[in-house]
Order: structure tokens, then C-alpha cells, then sequence
């Protein structure tokens, strides 16, 4: 029996995609880097946490296929691509521009995906409890669960250093600890392959969403089993 729902935030529960894309070109442009990136070129950047889509963005920069996107910043990647200490650096530079500024404008143009808040509603109101655990920096999950979902959530967690991000288990261990259910009792729901992992990696079935930064196809090809294309289509019954 399915106790709790665990959701990614970033293409899962809101639509961020504007308010990151004009965030990261912001870092960008101080930099003195491209920065004119459009938010479908910007999803893929995104999956990993804010320091593995600066390190996308740089690759980018310098004429990384888009198809291979998805592999930098990951364990065991070693292309020509790769981050060196020069870009280490200089994301460290660019993530002092991107932080005040995501966290002021994170809900300029952001908004829930159709459907959600309802899907939420009928959860809470059938004794399923919810949370959220996201790449995305914990203030930044703070600040728009708080405007966005007051009331919606359990729990809530983003990227800090209290925990490894995912696709380690951690953060879900923690948001499972929090609800008082073990991971046979839930289920995690997301729209990338960083969240197909994250499932496998806390041993819980994954429901893939089509709606967010990736499509049905790039899903079923990183090995989804369970997907669905609205809110309305999940069902716990």
C-alpha cells in the first residue's frame, strides 16, 4: 500500500524552465561567457544540481553536442568535454552571480504544471503524504514550496550539504525518515533520467513524467518502466 509520493521539483512540479535559462545567462553574461541559451537548449543543462548545468553550459560553449549534454558532469565521464580546474573555478565565480539572483527571481515566470495541484489535493485528501526532493538548492526549494505550495507538502529538501545530491539515496532516505514510511511504502515521481536513477539507487518503483525537461522517448530509452503523460493519469487505488 502506497503511504507517501516523493516528487522531483524542476520539470516534475513546476515548469522553472524561463526563470532558470534567464538565471544561468545572467551568471553568464557577467562572465563574459555565451549566455544567450533558450530554455530548450537549458533543459538539458538541468537534472544534476546548478554546478553540473554551469558545467554543461561551458561544454556548450564549447561546441558539445547536444546529445552528449546529459553525460558531463556525471561519474565516469571522460570526454574531451570534461570540466578541468580552470572551469571548476570559474563556476565557483559564476555560482556567486546565479544564487542571490535565482532565489530573488525563481518565481518570476515559474508556475505548477496543470494538474498538479489537484493531483496534491486528492492525495492529501486519501491520507497520502507528499514531499518534495530536488537538485535544485534548498533555499531555492524553501522559497518556492513557501509561495507556490503552502500547505501541499509533508517535507521538502533541495541540494545542500547536509546530504549527497541525487541520484545518490540520500535525500530521499531523509524525506522517507521524515514521513515515517519505508521505501517499500512509496513511490518517487519524476522527468529525467537523474530521477530514474535516484529510484533505483532508494529501491522504489518511479513513475516518469513527459510533460517536464525530458520526453517519453529519452525516458524509455534510459529504461523507465512506469510513465505517464498527465497528473490525472496517477493513481494510487
Amino acid at each position: 500500500m502506497i503511504k507517501a509520493v516523493i516528487f522531483d521539483m524542476d520539470g516534475t512540479i513546476l515548469n522553472t524552465l524561463d526563470d532558470l535559462a534567464d538565471a544561468i545567462n545572467y551568471a553568464l553574461e557577467r562572465r563574459g561567457h555565451s549566455c544567450d541559451y533558450n530554455p530548450e537548449l537549458v533543459r538539458m543543462f538541468f537534472g544534476s544540481g546548478i554546478r553540473t548545468a554551469f558545467e554543461r553550459a561551458l561544454a556548450a560553449e564549447r561546441g558539445c553536442p547536444v546529445d552528449e549534454l546529459e553525460f558531463i558532469g556525471t561519474e565516469g565521464y571522460s570526454g574531451k568535454y570534461r570540466a578541468n580546474d580552470a572551469d571548476r573555478a570559474e563556476i565557483d565565480e559564476l555560482m556567486k552571480l546565479y544564487m542571490p539572483y535565482y532565489n530573488e527571481h525563481c518565481n518570476d515566470k515559474t508556475a505548477a504544471y496543470e494538474g498538479i495541484y489537484e493531483l496534491l489535493d486528492g492525495l492529501r485528501k486519501s491520507g497520502i503524504k507528499t514531499a518534495v526532493v530536488s537538485n535544485k538548492p534548498d533555499s531555492a526549494v524553501k522559497i518556492l514550496c513557501e509561495k507556490l505550495f503552502d500547505g501541499c507538502f509533508d517535507y521538502n529538501l533541495g541540494e545542500s550539504a547536509a546530504a549527497a545530491r541525487k541520484p545518490a539515496r540520500d535525500m530521499v532516505d531523509m524525506s522517507l525518515k521524515a514521513l515515517g514510511v519505508s521505501a517499500s511504502e512509496a513511490v518517487y515521481v519524476g522527468d529525467s533520467e537523474i530521477d530514474l536513477q535516484t529510484a533505483e539507487n532508494a529501491e522504489m518503483p518511479c513513475i516518469a513524467v513527459t510533460w517536464g525537461f525530458r520526453g517519453r522517448e529519452f525516458l524509455e530509452r534510459h529504461g523507465a518502466k512506469m510513465i505517464i503523460d498527465k497528473p490525472q493519469e496517477m493513481h494510487f487505488n
